[in-house]
């Protein structure tokens, strides 16, 4: 069974990277190479009704494609509700060969799905020369964004691969990125999925996917939210956090999303459904419809997003007190503050180690603040160090200069010389992956845990450097404890609560390129009284205290500061 492929310029056979990359992943991949995650039948319908790819319309008139269609819930659907809509038309001799396509990459996933296809069919009634015709027609076994598909599509729809990166062959990786202009930065496979099928997508068609909510806030998400909001219109978001909405767990959180390749418009946000037929049923009538309903938790949004800016889809009251402090307010980097992560290492076990065994020279070492180290709201150090292979002045140090370092790096060199970091530079094979800067170790900062429910700010008076689990603010205009008062009350967090990806359990992603967009006065302009009240409440750790004292410093009215919760 042949691959369908088009490559400007295919290498002889057996000699092209790109298509033996492809090849592979057809045949050789597991299932989490292809980042196969299963949807629920009940969240399937819905997003079909969501789509107006209902048996009660002429769907034999439509054209509607899947582009990964896996074990085909959403395929087997569609032809389910395309047969009933053509014998309920009395359509019996309409040809349905154009009316579908499905792609799907890996090869024994296709054979089962399409052979299901054909039994489907067979089943309905349909001569099974005439279902393996229609199946032919239907399914093409490929790449769905290298393989030729003639458009356009009424209706795209599906659950595209969740792939990171790292696990895609660099030829294959490299001729993604020359074709999408979504795969940006450090993107998902389901990006560019998104890209391609709304690019497939006839004028006024309809496009739903279920998919990672990432791309709707974060960095690599940006080049996609610009092309949405260019030429598309978000109709509906339906957000899924915590709805069990595949057949198996994952840890980062879907939305289903509704778009139409038509003039931009305001948005229904829907909050986390009942996963029953009949609740799904109802919710996506509400949100066909085009109108909030406070009965079925669907608020409008009239503005979802701003070219590439992050979506904001939370409550309106929410959303009005974000944007009056983003007017009012610089950002906590324009006020004095700096915010950076902790060193990643890429071998942990080669360069951390009690402080007291790292066999190295002192100035080679430095002691270590761990996620755990912090865990009581204190720093409570216990007893780690990283072995520092940079000078002061950021250049790798010479290990003719550190005999002992050389010996420790020698012992490790495995380890160390087999990382990714290491290979692409071998003369340079014992840096970490983060540059070492050892004056931060002795600067007073703030410490953040990546992922946590609410934010968790620790004061560390200078004497630790951070690992790389840790974000780290510091300062030289805001006191820090004053700057802790506020980054720990519910005023900052709403910031973050917007702009971050929710994960499993509620927890938030306090990740630099949040922590960034948090608003703040400049110290100058806060008052004397003020300065004493935060820096009290910080020291004594009453959430209460610093929540009152950071609704006053930003000036929050009764209904601002109730919009946040009690």
């Amino acid at each position: 069974m042949a691959l369908t492929l088009s490559l400007e310029q295919p290498g002889l056979p057996g000699m092209c990277p790109i298509a033996a990359a492809v090849e592979r992943l057809a045949h050789g991949s597991d299932h989490n190479e292809r980042g196969a995650v299963f949807t629920r039948g009940e969240v399937v319908d819905f997003m079909l009704d969501l789509a107006g790819y209902t048996a009660d319309r002429r769907l034999h008139g439509l054209r509607l494609l899947e582009p990964s269609f896996g074990s085909g819930e959403f395929l087997l659907a569609a032809v389910e509700r395309l047969v009933a809509s053509v014998r309920s038309a009395g359509s019996h001799d309409a040809d349905l060969a154009g009316c579908i396509r499905g792609v799907e990459l890996h090869a024994s996933t296709f054979v089962r799905t399409k052979a299901r296809t054909i039994e489907r069919l067979e089943r309905a009634g349909f001569d099974p020369r005439e279902a393996r015709r229609l199946a032919d027609a239907w399914l093409l076994h490929g790449d769905f964004l290298l393989c030729d598909l003639p458009g356009p599509f009424d209706v795209v729809v599906g659950n595209p691969p969740y792939v990171r990166q790292e696990l895609i062959p660099a030829a294959l990786l490299a001729e993604y990125r020359r074709r999408y202009a979504s795969l940006y930065d450090r993107a998902d496979l389901y990006v560019p999925f998104i890209e391609r099928s709304l690019g497939l997508l006839a004028q006024g068609g309809q496009f739903s996917f279920i998919c990672a909510d990432r791309w709707t806030k974060n960095r690599y998400g940006g080049p996609l939210r610009a092309m949405v909001a260019k030429a598309f219109h978000l109709k509906a978001y339906v957000d899924m956090v915590d709805t069990p909405a595949f057949e198996t767990d994952v840890i980062a959180y879907p939305a289903i999303t509704l778009i139409e390749r038509a003039t931009p418009g305001p948005t229904l946000v829907a909050k986390p459904p009942n996963l029953t037929a009949p609740a799904l049923s109802q919710l996506a009538g509400v949100l066909r419809n085009g109108q909030p309903d406070v009965a079925a938790a669907v608020s409008m949004v009239e503005q979802a997003g701003l070219g590439a800016e992050p979506w904001v889809l939370g409550s309106s009251s929410r959303r009005g007190l974000l944007r009056r402090l983003e007017a009012e307010f610089p950002t906590l980097e324009e006020a004095g503050c700096k915010v950076g992560i902790g060193v990643a290492t890429g071998a942990d076990r080669a360069f951390i180690a009690p402080m007291a065994e790292l066999d190295v020279e002192p100035s080679r070492k430095l002691p270590l603040a761990m996620t755990r180290d912090i865990a009581s709201g204190e720093v409570r150090w216990q007893g780690l160090g990283v072995v520092n292979p940079f000078e002061d002045d950021g250049r790798l140090a010479d290990l003719a200069h550190y005999p002992r370092l050389r010996a420790h790096l020698t012992r490790h060199r495995e380890a160390i010389a087999g990382r990714h970091v290491a290979r692409k530079n071998p003369a340079n094979w014992y840096r970490t992956i983060d540059r070492i800067t050892p004056a931060l170790a002795s600067r007073p900062k703030l410490l953040i845990p990546d992922i946590k429910g609410s934010a968790h700010v620790v004061f560390e008076r200078g004497e630790l450097y951070p690992h790389h689990n840790l974000y780290h603010v510091v300062s030289d205009e805001w006191d820090l404890r004053a700057l802790q008062a506020v980054l720990l009350s519910d005023v900052a967090r709403q910031f973050v609560a917007a702009y971050s990806t929710t994960m499993r359990g509620g927890f938030l992603r306090f990740q630099a390129q949040y922590l960034r967009r948090i608003r703040l006065p400049r110290w100058a302009e806060v008052p004397k009284g003020m300065r004493q009240r935060l820096a009290s409440a910080a020291t004594a750790l009453d959430l209460a205290a610093c929540n009152a004292a950071a609704r006053e410093l930003y000036r929050l009215s009764a209904d601002e500061a109730a919009s946040l919760g009690s």
